[in-house]
């Protein structure tokens, strides 16, 4: 890590330390009002906390690249755990080719598809877990409904996919330092590496689904048939999690507000704002990081060359200069252009799936449920890289 002579506020504290990931708000609101660009001298590299620079970093591409690592780690400098991806961690031309074989293989006819499966399956759900009356909202809903539409819309076997968090807990912790996080995250993993290595191959994988498009992709000399599997990858480990987390946030958000709460069961149509809402106010996927190509200038503080800049989106997405009253949860607002997904060419390549995800799920919520109330204190994720909740008891009466 780079020490330097630093025009810009320093702060010290450790955005990774178990006592800021339990109460994360304060550090983010530090990050953003100390200074347009702050230095975190613990870990050597810049911060940015106001919604106009995320943005403007993000859309920069050519300035702030990301085939050194969206992480903390400079994967060009040091070894990592895992191949990059192929469109996390690249730049174009590569990162063009490959993401508009994603594009593709999610086209609108396959998303209507979705809709109709991901819509069915959310009601069958929410309907066996109204019978029980009461139950872990993170578990048996915000986590069990994407493992299970999702991997059956790529055409992931039926075997194995309790591995699938585990790998995607590596793959998120090991975005931050080397910690007893990422430790503990290896140690449960057990064999799911193998798991994705295997699940990962075209013979793994249904003909029907969406990793069966990516290979037809490589057929076609679109992409290689190893970055095909390395786009399937991409689903195994960064298409859960997120959406796990933020349909939990979405669940808890709405019982601790009853006023929209009401709204959602009056007008479920809102389900989508809802979540939307929930993404700019609990992003689940709170930093990413960029690095410097070049020598450059950001809102007058002077960065070198091949230096990491981590982007707090959880602060931009409650900066006062671009949120009316940022800190209150309201799923009527206009929050289109929040930073939980990103923006510029990088901008989340499965947001649209992880949306539809959402609205089925709390759409299902909002037409069957009559009551949403808490029935036990949750149980915070802690992660380098992600916010969420591990358990959310709740009690539910039917519509």
């Amino acid at each position: 890590m780079t020490t330097l002579p630093v025009t810009a506020p320093v702060l010290d504290g450790d955005p990774f330390s178990r006592a800021v990931l339990a109460d994360p708000i304060p550090f983010d609101t530090l990050v953003r009002e100390t200074g347009p660009v702050v230095w975190l001298s613990r870990y050597g590299v810049w911060a940015v906390g106001r919604h106009a620079l995320v943005e403007q970093v993000f859309k920069d591409h050519e300035t702030y690249i990301s085939s050194a690592g969206t992480g903390l780690t400079n994967i060009k400098h040091e070894a990592t755990w895992r191949r990059p991806s192929v469109i996390l961690d690249q730049d174009p031309p590569e990162h063009t080719r490959a993401r508009a074989v994603m594009t593709k293989a999610l086209s609108p006819q396959v998303m209507r598809r979705l809709r109709v499966q991901f819509a069915a399956t959310a009601d069958d759900l929410v309907d066996e877990l109204l019978a029980r009356g009461t139950f872990d909202a993170a578990v048996d809903l915000a986590e069990r409904f994407p493992l299970t539409v999702l991997p059956d819309a790529v055409g992931l076997a039926p075997e194995g996919r309790e591995h699938l968090l585990p790998y995607s807990d590596v793959n998120f912790q090991s975005m931050g330092p080397p910690n007893e996080l990422w430790q503990e995250a290896v140690d449960r993993a057990g064999d799911a590496a193998d798991y994705v290595a295997w699940q990962m191959r075209r013979e793994a994988l249904s003909d029907d689904g969406i990793g069966a498009g990516l290979y037809a992709a490589a057929d076609a000399g679109e992409i290689t048939q190893e970055e095909a599997a390395l786009l399937v990858r991409t689903f195994l480990s960064a298409g859960i999690d997120t959406t796990v987390f933020g349909i939990g946030f979405a669940l808890d958000s709405l019982m601790h507000h009853p006023d929209q709460w009401a709204l959602l069961r009056e007008k479920p149509v809102l389900a989508k704002h809802a979540f939307e809402e929930t993404l700019r106010h609990r992003p689940p996927s709170p930093i990413i990081g960029r690095t410097t190509a070049v020598a450059t200038e950001l809102a007058g503080v002077e960065l070198q060359a091949d230096q990491k800049v981590l982007l707090f989106l959880a602060a931009a997405n409650r900066d006062p200069d671009r949120w009316e009253d940022p800190d209150r949860f309201d799923i009527t607002r206009r929050a289109s252009g929040h930073m939980a997904l990103g923006a510029g060419i990088h901008a989340c390549v499965g947001q649209l799936v992880a949306r539809l995800e959402a609205e089925c799920v709390l759409s299902a919520v909002a037409r069957k449920v009559a009551s949403l109330e808490p029935a036990g204190e949750p149980e915070i994720k802690y992660s380098n890289w992600l916010r969420g909740y591990t358990s959310l008891p709740v009690s539910v009466t039917p519509a």
